[in-house]
């Protein structure tokens, strides 16, 4: 049957058209000007290095020079409210903000507020001591970049931070464990570095030199003994307890030095981020034995072609032939158009585990 055409009552006027299609725009150039992410710096506790915030913005993103790379933020704008929660990211060894800015991006769009502290003597403009030195102070530098947050009142008035979410990688992947109740000993690293230096030596030397097959190999381990045994004989338990962290994930940690039984069941929520093809922390030594251990834990993301550097995004551009490039270039393979998969489903995790 045809129907028949429609009567002029329900058709709009012209002008009825005009205001209707400008209502319609306002609200989309309102929801554009409100959809961008923040970036500032807060000064950190005295003695702490600065804690980079990225967060929900009531302004326009403009391009923006950090380090090596021209991101699109909204710089120093005005904080909006988001969902109310905080997620710290920890960088790894020599790291900063930037190489995390991806998922700090998807964070951010899903309505969290990201925090990113400055790991002392273990990030990019201060290399002088990673490793376990690094390792004891991490816990409390997360600590007291959340209370950063909390006395900034542009950001306390805008987020609860009685569920605080963590990320970290690598060294901040060991951050991550131990807020989720690991705990590890420097002795437990000399042990695994006497028993796997050179299956694993990288972990147990970080990126000062790698094994080529040649002659020096030999050399390279005596004296890498040497150092680990003068330095790493504290049998002491390190373990640190923030009741705010409420979940957290781990992605390609280094864990060798954790009693694997403190970590069976986790205090909190823990997610592990698997890259089969690390040659930096190789896996079978660190987050499978992790996942072997830990009965909860939920896998975020097993990537079979990823390499360390995977979840560093954007990824940086190594000097050629130098160690970094060795360890945290991706290897042949693997295809980077999936890490902003990778990234929601690290923000789904937190999405389930901190907000109602």
């Amino acid at each position: 049957m045809k129907r028949p055409p429609l009567s002029p009552r329900y058709l709009p006027t012209p002008r009825t058209f005009r205001a209707t299609l400008l209502a319609a725009s306002l609200a989309l150039a309102s929801a554009t000007s409100q959809a961008a992410v923040g970036l500032t710096e807060l000064p950190g506790a005295p003695g702490d290095g600065p804690v980079t915030v990225y967060y929900p913005a009531d302004a326009v993103a403009q391009p923006v020079r950090r380090g090596p790379f021209t991101l699109t933020l909204a710089v120093d704008a005005p904080p909006i409210r988001g969902n109310g929660r905080l997620v710290v990211i920890s960088h790894g060894s020599g790291g900063s903000p930037w190489v995390h800015a991806d998922l700090a991006r998807a964070l951010v769009e899903d309505g969290f507020t990201v925090a990113l502290p400055e790991h002392h003597a273990d990030n990019y403009k201060d290399f002088s001591t990673p490793g376990p030195e690094s390792w004891k102070r991490r816990p409390a530098e997360v600590s007291r970049a959340i209370d950063t947050l909390g006395r900034t009142p542009r950001f306390a008035a805008l987020l609860q931070l009685d569920k605080v979410g963590l990320f970290g990688g690598s060294a901040g992947g060991h951050t991550a464990l131990t807020l989720a109740g690991g705990r590890w000993s420097p002795a437990l690293f000399r042990q695994h570095c006497e028993a796997h230096i050179t299956e694993d030596f990288s972990s147990c030397v970080g990126f000062v030199t790698r094994l080529r097959g040649n002659w020096l190999d030999g050399l390279k381990t005596s004296v890498a003994l040497g150092v680990i045994r003068q330095r790493f004989d504290d049998a002491t338990w390190q373990a640190y307890t923030d009741p705010r962290i409420q979940a957290a994930v781990a992605s390609v940690p280094f864990a060798a030095d954790f009693d694997m039984a403190s970590l069976a069941r986790p205090r909190i929520p823990l997610g592990l981020v698997i890259a089969r093809k690390d040659i930096n922390q190789i896996p079978r030594f660190h987050v499978e034995a992790v996942r072997a251990a830990c009965v909860p834990c939920e896998t975020v993301a097993d990537l079979p072609e990823a390499g360390h550097g995977a979840m560093l995004s954007p990824l940086p551009t190594f000097e050629p032939g130098s160690v970094a490039q060795d360890l945290l270039s991706d290897p042949p393979g693997f295809d980077r158009s999936m890490l902003p998969q990778v990234d929601r489903q690290i923000t789904a995790f937190m999405r389930r585990h901190l907000l109602p």
